[in-house]
C-alpha cells in the first residue's frame, strides 16, 4: 500500500526527524502565504485578481500567497521557468552541455548555481511586470515610486527564501524540496474549495432535493478514476532490451549480461500542461488591463470569445498546444544521441538493430509512439476536469490537470525516495 512506506518511516528515528523536518518547512510555508506586503489594500487586489484568470492559475500553486498578496506572492514559478530555461540553453550551447555531462559534481553544483541568479534575474522581472501595471488601480495605499520597488524587492526576496526552503528540504528532509513546496501550495487550496462546495451544495440540496448529492458522488467517482489514470501513465515505462558484448580485461571476462533501457511513457507531462496554460492565459490576462474604451473593439472582442474557456475552440487550442509541448519536452529529457553513444562506447547493443544509427533511428520510433500516447492522454487530461465540474454542476471546486498531475507525480516520488532510504537501511543493516 502506499501509506505503508510513510509509516516504516516513522519507525526509523532519522527518517521521522526528515518527515518532521518536512513538515516543519510546509508551516513555515503556510505563514508566509499570510504574511502581506505592506500599503496593499487587500479588499481592492482580491477584487481585481478575481477577474484575472491568469492570477487565478498562480494563485492556485502558491496557496493562496497570490489572493493575499503575501511576500511569497509569487512562489517558485520563477525557479520554474529558470530551470526550463537551462535546459533549453544545456542544449543550445555546447560549453554548458559538456559542464552539465562532464563536469561530475562541480559541474552540477555550477549549473544550479547559474539556475539560482537566472531566478533572482526572472523574479525581478515578473515581480516588475506584477507590480508597475497595478499603480493606478488603487492596489497599493501609497503608489510612489520608491515604494514600488520596495514591493519589487520584498517579492523578489520571497521567491529567494522559498527557493532557500526547498533546498533544505531536499537536503535535511526527504524528497524534492520544490516540489514539494508546489505541491503543499496546491494542497493548502482544496479544504477552502471543499468548504465552498459544501457550502453551495447545502443551498442547492434545499431547491433542487437529493440530485446534487448524487451529482456530488458521481463527480468524486470521476476525479478517483483520473487519479488512478494518472498513477498508470506516470509509472508507465518502455522497456527497451539492451545486450552488452563480453570483453576481456586482463584475466577476467566482463561484460554478456543483458539490462534495458526504460524510456518513460510521460515525460514531459505536468511541464506541457503549465506552457499551454500560461500561453493560454496570457492574452486574456493583457487585454483585461486594455482601457474599458478598447475592451469594444472587434478584434478584442474576438480574441477574447476564441481564449474563453467554455468555447470548443478554447479547448481544441488548449490540446494542441499540450500534443506540441509533450513532443518537444519529451525530445529535450531524452537524448537518443547520447544514449546512442553510450551503447557504443561500453560495447551494448540492442538485439537485432545495428549500432549506430541504425539503433539511433529505432530509438526514436519508440520514443515517437510513447510519446504520442503519452501527448492524446494529457491533452484528454488537460480538457476533461473542467467538462466533468460543469457535467455535474458542480460549484466552488477546481478540478485542474496541472493540479492533478503535480499532487500524483509529488506524491509517486516521495514515496520512491522513501522506499529506497528504508532499503538502503536494510542493506547496512545486513553489512554490519
Amino acid at each position: 500500500m502506499m501509506v505503508d512506506p510513510f509509516v516504516n518511516a516513522l519507525k526509523v528515528e532519522e527518517l521521522k526527524k526528515r518527515l518532521f523536518f518536512v513538515f516543519f518547512a510546509f508551516a513555515i510555508f503556510v505563514f508566509g502565504t499570510h504574511l502581506t506586503v505592506p500599503g496593499v489594500d487587500l479588499a481592492v487586489w482580491q477584487e481585481l485578481i478575481n477577474k484575472h484568470a491568469l492570477f487565478s492559475f498562480i494563485g492556485l500553486i502558491t496557496g493562496g500567497a497570490l489572493t493575499n498578496f503575501a511576500v511569497i506572492a509569487m512562489g517558485i514559478t520563477p525557479y520554474i521557468n529558470a530551470s526550463i530555461m537551462m535546459q533549453l540553453l544545456t542544449i543550445i550551447f555546447p560549453k554548458l552541455e559538456e559542464m552539465a555531462k562532464e563536469g561530475g559534481e562541480m559541474g552540477r553544483k555550477q549549473i544550479a548555481s547559474y539556475t539560482r541568479w537566472l531566478t533572482i534575474a526572472l523574479s525581478i522581472l515578473q515581480a516588475t511586470m506584477m507590480t508597475f501595471p497595478l499603480r493606478h488601480t488603487g492596489v497599493f495605499r501609497n503608489p510612489s515610486i520608491f515604494n514600488l520597488v520596495f514591493v519589487i524587492l520584498i517579492l523578489t526576496a520571497g521567491t529567494s527564501f522559498l527557493l532557500w526552503l526547498g533546498e533544505q528540504i531536499s537536503d535535511k528532509g526527504i524528497g524534492n524540496g520544490v516540489s514539494l513546496l508546489i505541491f503543499s501550495g496546491i494542497v493548502l487550496r482544496y479544504p477552502t474549495y471543499t468548504a465552498q462546495v459544501f457550502q453551495i451544495s447545502s443551498q442547492r440540496i434545499h431547491d433542487e432535493g437529493p440530485i446534487v448529492l448524487l451529482r456530488l458522488l458521481g463527480f468524486v467517482a470521476m476525479a478517483l478514476v483520473l487519479i488512478a489514470a494518472i498513477v498508470a501513465i506516470t509509472q508507465g515505462i518502455r522497456k527497451v532490451q539492451v545486450q552488452y558484448a563480453k570483453r576481456v580485461v586482463g584475466r577476467r571476462v566482463m561484460g554478456g549480461q543483458s539490462s534495458y533501457i526504460p524510456i518513460k511513457v510521460e515525460n514531459g507531462g505536468v511541464i506541457a500542461i503549465i506552457f499551454a496554460i500560461t500561453l493560454l492565459y496570457f492574452p486574456i490576462t493583457v487585454l483585461s488591463f486594455l482601457p474599458p474604451a478598447y475592451q469594444q473593439n472587434k478584434i478584442v472582442m474576438f480574441v477574447q470569445s476564441l481564449f474563453n474557456p467554455q468555447m470548443v475552440y478554447y479547448n481544441l487550442i488548449y490540446a494542441g498546444l499540450v500534443i506540441a509541448f509533450t513532443f518537444f519536452y519529451a525530445y529535450i529529457n531524452f537524448n537518443i544521441n547520447d544514449i546512442t553513444d553510450n551503447l557504443k562506447k561500453y560495447g551494448g547493443f540492442i538485439p537485432g538493430i545495428r549500432p549506430g544509427k541504425p539503433t539511433s533511428d529505432y530509438l526514436n520510433k519508440i520514443l515517437s509512439r510513447v510519446t504520442f500516447i503519452a501527448a492524446i492522454f494529457l491533452a484528454f487530461i488537460a480538457v476533461i476536469p473542467s467538462q466533468i465540474t460543469r457535467a455535474f454542476h458542480v460549484e466552488g471546486f477546481y478540478l485542474g490537470s496541472t493540479s492533478l498531475l503535480i499532487l500524483v507525480g509529488v506524491v509517486l516520488d516521495t514515496i520512491r525516495q522513501i522506499s529506497a532510504r528504508l532499503t538502503m537501511r536494510h542493506y547496512q543493516g545486513f553489512l554490519k
